[in-house]
């Protein structure tokens, strides 16, 4: 197995991803109501009100999957990762309601995005750490997307087994000392927090979410102190060209607020793959090399 041709094993990461994906589809559309049913308990707790009915929603793992609009169980053959999307033509095979384009995109991005990891990295203990930072990374980026939310569930998970690995010396999983994962998850959450706390004072308004502190944070335990201005600079950029494009066709309006999570994601992922290039290019393009 060592001695197996890189391609074939990017072809596993490949359809390894792809299965992650479907999993991860049930994951972002299944945390936010869980949420919000804990939150609603709770808060009847904290008031004290009587009990209603609120069924407890499906869960994350063993639950089955099923229509969302019918409820009818789904059978193995639909559940095939993208292609079972694709041969039903985006719509249930039982009521024949659409059935959202997340579902392969998810799926078809976790494969692409798994397959570039293991080309990367080669089948090492690298390439298993990314692999779990990049779900991660996926599923928070989800779920920001359809409901702007940042899970707490994700999010603290993400910080800490980061912080966790640099204590592996021996594996090398991360090339970050401890010292510098608990500097970047120091500094990545109080950049954010100090940028949110001064536009508050300035107007009034909020203009993130604490949930991206959270993820800054857990990006600066995995990659350490100097990653962090780059990623912050280079979401800013992919949000900036995202929304820009996205008000231009007119499909989200300029007062509705923007999830920050996917952007930041996205810029910590290509941060953690290549950095190093991209700051060394920046070096030679503007002349400090």
């Amino acid at each position: 197995m060592p001695d197996m041709p890189i391609a074939l094993w990017v072809a596993f990461a490949a359809v390894f991803g792809l299965l992650v994906g479907s999993f991860l589809n049930v994951v972002i559309l299944r945390t936010p109501a869980r949420m919000q049913w804990d939150w609603r308990r709770q808060a009847r707790e904290v008031l004290e009100l009587p009990e209603v009915d609120d069924p407890k929603p499906p869960g994350i793992a063993l639950e089955s999957s099923h229509c969302p609009s019918c409820k009818h169980k789904l059978s193995a053959r639909d559940n095939v990762p993208l292609f079972g999307w694709l041969f039903l033509r985006g719509r249930c095979r039982y009521c024949g309601t659409k059935i959202s384009a997340q579902y392969p995109l998810v799926e078809a991005l976790t494969g692409l995005a798994s397959a570039v990891i293991v080309w990367h990295f080669g089948p090492t203990v690298s390439a298993l750490a990314a692999l779990l930072f990049t779900f991660m990374l996926i599923a928070l980026s989800g779920i920001d997307a359809r409901t702007q939310l940042l899970p707490d569930d994700l999010n603290y998970p993400l910080l800490w087994i980061g912080l966790a690995l640099t204590l592996i010396p021996s594996w090398q999983p991360l090339p970050v000392s401890p010292t510098s994962a608990i500097l970047g998850a120091l500094i990545g959450y109080l950049s954010l927090w100090s940028v949110y706390w001064l536009f508050k004072l300035l107007t009034g308004k909020e203009g993130m979410g604490h949930g991206d502190f959270k993820l800054l944070a857990a990006l600066g335990a995995w990659m350490g102190p100097a990653s962090i201005l780059p990623v912050v600079m280079l979401s800013s950029l992919i949000g900036a060209i995202v929304g820009g494009f996205l008000i231009v066709l007119r499909r989200h309006g300029r007062d509705i607020p923007i999830p920050f999570g996917p952007y930041i994601a996205a810029a910590g992922w290509v941060w953690f793959l290549v950095g190093d290039q991209l700051l060394a290019a920046y070096m030679r393009i503007s002349g400090l090399t």
